[in-house]
């Protein structure tokens, strides 16, 4: 039997994980959260978030917690522990991890959460904050069903499209496969872009005509701009690297060939030595494609 979701626990509190907390806030929630860095949350706690000060007490206080940390180190930090959140799991209680982690790690939680009688869900999501505004954030769900079953409406919260993917670790391995699609695919855009720039087309243009095309998809769409005049930063070139290398690491274990990935890092790992490497890893990529090809213009 599920507790009745009275209150939520938020633990990480960054650029998605604030904007997530806050729209479970909208929807009628009362949120609890955490994050390593209090000053972080200073807005939140504004507008009526509670305040746990450990991971452990935020698990002890809600009847369903979320995670939204870098990497799994960070998700492993938070659970492990006298003040981690296994320690303040019970029966009843729903872990939600939002984070992208590695697979395996993601299922071992699971077991381990299954020993408090909680349940553990992996529940990566896929857009940016940019995405998460628009109120088309998706999210991917792995676990046991009847745990889907019960915190369903509040995923919606987060964002309208929410899949069941299947098994514990089934929702983390399927948004390993989309970031690599997504790296791929803009980090291919990168290079088109520096093509036409290189034969004398203007960037702008270029960019403004891709937008109107059939590549113009949702990743496409949004970070686009961000080769012409935009310094917003959805990810960075080490984020978005840790999902290339989880997938790598997924490949050599399953035997299966990832050629486009491999590529992919390769331009990543280039683009970290980039004097752009802080900005759009899209911006870092294209950087360095642009100063290899010999452009020089603006």
């Amino acid at each position: 039997m599920f507790r009745a979701i009275d209150t939520v626990g938020f633990v990480g509190l960054g650029a998605m994980g604030s904007g997530i907390a806050r729209r479970i806030m909208d929807a009628g929630h009362l949120v609890v959260g955490w994050n390593r860095t209090k000053a972080r949350a200073e807005d939140l706690i504004a507008a009526g978030m509670g305040w746990a000060a450990t991971p452990r007490e935020a698990a002890e206080q809600c009847d369903v917690v979320f995670t939204m940390l870098t990497n799994t180190a960070a998700v492993q930090e938070a659970a492990e522990g006298e003040d981690g959140l296994l320690a303040g799991l019970s029966a009843g209680k729903v872990w939600a991890d939002l984070s992208t982690i590695a697979p395996d790690a993601s299922v071992a939680l699971a077991e381990e959460v299954a020993t408090t009688g909680a349940r553990y869900l992996d529940t990566p999501v896929s857009g940016s904050p940019a995405t998460l505004a628009a109120g088309q954030m998706s999210v991917m769900v792995g676990g046991d069903r009847a745990a889907y079953n019960h915190v369903e409406q509040l995923l919606h919260a987060i964002g309208p499209k929410v899949t069941y993917i299947g098994p514990n670790g089934h929702a983390i391995l399927t948004k390993v496969a989309i970031n690599l699609t997504l790296v791929v695919s803009v980090t291919a855009f990168a290079e088109a872009v520096t093509l036409a720039e290189k034969a004398g087309v203007d960037r702008a243009a270029v960019v403004d005509a891709a937008l109107k095309s059939v590549v113009a998809s949702p990743v496409i769409g949004y970070r686009a701009p961000l080769l012409v005049d935009d310094d917003t930063v959805f990810a960075d070139v080490e984020l978005q690297q840790k999902d290339l290398v989880l997938a790598q690491e997924l490949g050599r274990r399953l035997g299966a060939m990832l050629p486009t990935c491999s590529a992919a890092s390769e331009m990543l790992s280039a683009a970290r030595s980039s004097d752009l490497a802080g900005r759009d890893f899209l911006v870092s990529v294209a950087d360095v494609y642009r100063r290899a090809a010999g452009v020089t213009s603006s």
